[in-house]
């Protein structure tokens, strides 16, 4: 249900990545839907000297017959990228966002801290899936 994914989501962890690469912690991403039923992605996090960098982009649907879960999202004309809900919490306070080569993987949370129990849990299910987790990252948050 893209309406209730819609929201704010805090990065709990990540395999590294070249457009990350800047991010020194409190990640997030936001995600609106608009009218013409694509979605507003916004991307920000903060850098080692203490900035805020954000980037824009939108997603939509990678097709009329995939499921819903599978997004393609544009942070520059005309390249894309797969966007793939590939777990997700019953009631949504947390997702595990991945794509087909496995290269790229992110968790995320609706708060900006995991239970480790769970944040192990999901792990696990992502290694089942495939994903090779001993490059992952854990995303710093800082107290608000």
């Amino acid at each position: 249900d893209l309406a209730r994914y819609a929201g704010k989501w805090y990065e709990i962890a990540r395999l590294p990545n070249r457009f990350q690469r800047d991010c020194a912690g409190d990640t997030t991403a936001s995600y609106e839907l608009r009218p013409d039923g694509k979605i507003t992605v916004i991307n920000a996090c903060r850098t080692s000297e203490g900035k805020v960098k954000t980037a824009k982009g939108t997603a939509r649907l990678a097709s009329e017959r995939e499921p819903n879960t599978k997004l393609k999202v544009t942070f520059f004309w005309p390249f894309s990228g797969n966007y793939w809900i590939i777990d997700l919490d019953p009631d949504y306070k947390w997702a595990v966002v991945g794509e087909p080569d496995r290269k790229y993987l992110w968790l995320l949370s609706r708060e900006p801290q995991l239970d480790e129990a769970l944040f192990q849990q999901i792990l696990d299910r992502a290694k089942q899936q495939g994903y090779d987790l001993g490059p992952l990252i854990k995303t710093r948050h800082t107290p608000a």
